[in-house]
């Protein structure tokens, strides 16, 4: 069974054999306002936990969205190059934004569940 996570730059990760999806959390894009660009990471990076993984951008501002664990990218979501804005309408669904193959889950111990992440933000 997947489990959730959450980050304090608040990226949403659900893990499921050692692969995380990650993306951000609705509360992100709602402070993003509508996105109008994703740059996906190239599959295959190793990223380090707090590495820039994507940049996004709105019509307020771009935003780079970062590594929540150490890890390799395995998938980005390419329907996004067509339709950025499915950040906005499903952020923590269809709106993801890549996966990545774990390379040390107990860094996800450092992350909140859900009850700790809607304390975080109020």
């Amino acid at each position: 069974m997947a489990k959730t996570y959450f980050t304090q730059d608040h990226e949403w990760l659900r893990v499921e054999g050692g692969v995380a999806t990650v993306g951000i959390t609705d509360y992100a894009q709602e402070q993003l306002g509508d996105l109008v660009f994703v740059e996906l990471p190239e599959i295959g990076r190793k990223l380090a936990k707090g590495d820039t993984a994507v940049v996004v951008e709105s019509v307020k501002a771009a935003s780079d969205v970062y590594a929540p664990v150490d890890g390799e990218i395995t998938e980005a979501n390419a329907t996004l190059s067509a339709d950025p804005s499915l950040v906005n309408s499903a952020a923590t669904g269809d709106g993801w934004l890549w996966k990545m193959k774990l390379a040390n889950e107990s860094q996800l111990d450092s992350l909140m569940d859900e009850a700790a992440y809607k304390a975080h933000i109020g």
